[in-house]
């Protein structure tokens, strides 16, 4: 009886996080597809495919290895700008320590796992009671996983004889931000956040210039929120 009983809920929790993440099946198919067609015209079989979409697992930083690994062998300039690209992560992981902090063996998937898309379903997400958040979260992140590294090398091998211009395609990840940006709005429907959002990366863009703005910008979302910490709260 205890084991159907754990089984109920199991199941119920990868039916939820499913349903919570078919936005992310389409964006991620698409945006896959587009990865893997780049993998093969720069020389990649769909083995390396396989290899850097499941254990890289950064979408954009995976297009940027592309070009390092036909590059002259540099880890320093390599390390920073993964620094640079996936900084945002870091500020992820702060957010998520006390969601995560008894998960028990799923605890390192989970951290691993961690992208844009499945750190705001799995922050933001009212968990129904009766649904297991431990087995909620890691389905999500798994089935996220799932859909770019299918898309990727479905991508890859299909790339050949592709006949449609794939030109375009990489907009897929900045609609697929778009979507999860308005879902959290109506979530928490708190202006003071999502104008912070805007604002401050407007002006480290302006300052710092397109290469150089995401971690300032990273380190003034966080200054300003924590400042204003008990304001929102209030709201």
């Amino acid at each position: 009886m205890e084991t159907k009983k754990t089984t109920n809920k199991i199941w119920s929790a990868f039916r939820y996080g499913f349903l919570k993440t078919t936005p992310i099946l389409f964006g991620f198919l698409f945006l896959g597809l587009s990865y893997g067609i780049y993998m093969y015209s720069m020389g990649f079989s769909w083995g390396y495919t396989l290899a850097l979409s499941a254990l890289i697992y950064a979408g954009s930083m995976e297009f940027v290895t592309v070009a390092m690994l036909l590059s002259p062998f540099d880890p320093v300039s390599a390390f920073l700008i993964t620094l640079m690209v996936n900084g945002r992560h870091l500020f992820y992981g702060i957010s998520m320590l006390t969601i995560y902090r008894h998960m028990g063996w799923l605890t390192p998937y989970l951290i691993f796992g961690m992208t844009d898309e499945s750190f705001s379903i799995n922050y933001t997400s009212q968990i129904p009671t009766e649904i297991s958040k431990k087995w909620c979260y890691f389905f999500v992140t798994l089935l996220n996983q799932i859909y770019w590294v299918v898309g990727s090398v479905v991508g890859n091998l299909f790339a050949s004889v592709l006949s449609f211009d794939g030109k375009g395609l990489e907009f897929v990840l900045t609609a697929l931000f778009i979507v999860l940006a308005i879902e959290q709005y109506k979530i928490q429907r708190n202006l003071i956040s999502s104008s912070i959002g805007l604002v401050i990366p407007g002006i480290a863009l302006w300052i710092f210039g397109s290469e150089h703005f995401m971690i300032p910008a990273m380190i003034g979302i966080v200054v300003i929120l924590s400042l204003l910490r008990n304001t929102m709260e209030g709201q």
